[in-house]
């Protein structure tokens, strides 16, 4: 049986919603909690007595809201947050405050399950920082991405459309908003209308008519234009590609 090796403190207002986390927990043994808490200050009080690795933590709560613990303790010496919570209208707040998840109650087991690889992941690599990541908006809610995770990024219209794998997401920002968000974090405008995380490139092409193209990982070719092409070269080879 896996040894517990990350402490969680799970922080909910609502006994029923502290009850259904231990049961989501269930299937990660690796992950123990060691305190729950009804309110901010027994959250504020629980990071200095057991330094959990991670932290459930409900937005609304007596006295101290879930937003005002992480001012106090401020996001540096914070745990791995991830917002559990009944109202998703606070989900770009928790992207600012550096969560590493925003789930809408009722959170559904495969919805949980990812969360959780995301952060044994994360915790394995003894990342010291927090990736950076997006708030999107879905049918179901908000979902917050690292970046990491985005292949690439293209302009539709007044949104921008973040493609991770298969799957699209539509942000309402455009595309010159978002590169300057983004650019410090690993991508680069390969034309007009597409952003590309240059982690993600895995090769180079020349066509048949002397353009360049960028073939991701995921199979996708970006064409880069004649005027971006210079600088996107320069920032792919500074990945040792």
């Amino acid at each position: 049986m896996p040894i517990a090796r990350w402490r969680v403190v799970v922080a909910d207002d609502e006994p029923a919603a502290r009850r259904g986390v231990r049961q989501l927990l269930i299937p990660f043994p690796e992950f123990s909690i060691v305190r729950e808490c009804r309110d901010g200050r027994e959250v504020l009080a629980a990071l200095d007595a057991f330094r959990p690795h991670v932290l459930f933590l409900d937005i609304q709560m007596p006295e101290i809201d879930g937003f005002e613990v992480i001012r106090r303790r401020t996001p540096g010496r914070m745990p791995a947050v991830v917002f559990l919570t009944a109202f998703d209208q606070f989900a770009i707040r928790a992207f600012e405050a550096e969560a590493e998840d925003y789930l809408v109650k009722p959170v559904s087991e495969a919805r949980f399950a990812a969360t959780m690889k995301r952060l044994a992941r994360r915790l394995s690599e003894g990342s010291s920082g927090r990736d950076q990541s997006i708030a999107v908006p879905t049918s179901r809610g908000t979902l917050v991405v690292p970046l990491r995770e985005v292949d690439w990024i293209e302009a539709a219209d007044y949104y921008a459309r973040l493609w991770i794998g298969g799957r699209s997401y539509l942000l309402r920002e455009s595309l010159d908003a978002l590169e300057r968000r983004v650019s410090p974090h690993g991508f680069a405008r390969a034309h007009r209308k597409a952003l590309v995380r240059v982690g993600g490139v895995r090769e180079l092409r020349s066509n048949a008519d002397g353009g360049l193209i960028a073939l991701l990982a995921t199979g996708t070719k970006i064409p880069v234009s004649r005027r971006r092409r210079r600088a996107f070269t320069a920032a792919v080879r500074a990945q040792g590609i």
